[in-house]
């Protein structure tokens, strides 16, 4: 049975009052997406704000990954400077300082957590635990117009992870309720993505909505990603913009942005 149809429950970390969501429950694997909960940022940044560089005070986001690091304190996290592109970098080791760009990376190396910042976004975690490569990938309209989740399957397969073994799991980000485009966008959409069309809907004049998650899942199950093995997790982050950071929620402010990762525990 595939794993996503084992584990599809959806819950508060265990391990500490930080409010994680998670997709899975099998042993070995670190992964959660992180709600914007249980830290100490202040303001529009409030209140776990992990990421550098969006305006947020220095010493509340080294506050915050301290208060994570005490949950996976043997974690070494790999980040990468996003660009909204498709490039997926295969990581051998930690890059704390240097920040490569790129939006996905796909590791299978224990003690790696692959770790990627989102604000609307879709942030995509995927696992095949049997071959144990693990990926993440930053999926917002330009990379899934890039096709950045056939490039994340084909990633993990390089490392030697098998298509039809590999877990998906796409988290909260911003739903087709909230997701409204110029039709021009929905039908560059419709035209590269035949398989968009279900996932295009009519908005106000000269505008559509877009299921981003549907249509990365549709690109998942053309990259030989089984249906079933595809699920969501977590609201439309706009809707609950209490709960999560929302860039649009925020009329394009600046933001703090939610953690997402994955990785395999270190080796003893």
């Amino acid at each position: 049975m595939p794993l996503a149809g084992r584990f599809a429950a959806v819950s508060p970390s265990p391990k500490s009052a930080l409010s994680t969501l998670r997709a899975w429950d099998p042993p070995g694997v670190m992964h959660g997406f992180m709600t914007r909960d249980g830290g100490v940022s202040q303001g529009s940044y409030s209140s776990l704000n992990l990421a550098e560089g969006v305006g947020d005070d220095s010493n509340a986001v080294t506050a915050n990954w301290a208060i994570w690091s005490v949950v996976y304190p043997r974690a070494r996290i790999a980040r990468l400077q996003q660009v909204h592109g498709n490039r997926v970098l295969p990581i051998k080791s930690a890059f704390d300082d240097e920040r490569r760009i790129g939006d996905g990376m796909v590791t299978k190396v224990p003690g790696i957590v692959l770790a990627i910042f989102t604000a609307d976004c879709v942030p995509v975690l995927m696992v095949d635990m049997e071959a144990r490569v693990a990926g993440a990938l930053h999926a917002g309209w330009r990379g899934t117009l890039a096709g950045i989740a056939s490039k994340g399957v084909r990633a993990m397969v390089v490392l030697g992870a098998n298509s039809d073994r590999i877990c998906v799991a796409l988290g909260p980000s911003i739903g087709s309720c909230c997701f409204e485009v110029d039709t021009e966008l929905a039908e560059r959409f419709i035209a590269k993505i035949p398989a968009a069309t279900a996932c295009c809907h009519l908005g106000r004049p000269g505008k559509m909505h877009l299921d981003l998650r549907g249509i990365l899942r549709s690109q998942l199950n053309q990259a030989g990603v089984a249906e079933g093995s595809v699920i969501n997790v977590g609201p439309c982050t706009r809707c609950r913009c209490e709960q999560f950071f929302s860039r649009r929620a925020a009329g394009g402010a600046p933001t703090g942005l939610q953690m997402s990762f994955i990785g395999f525990d270190p080796e003893p």
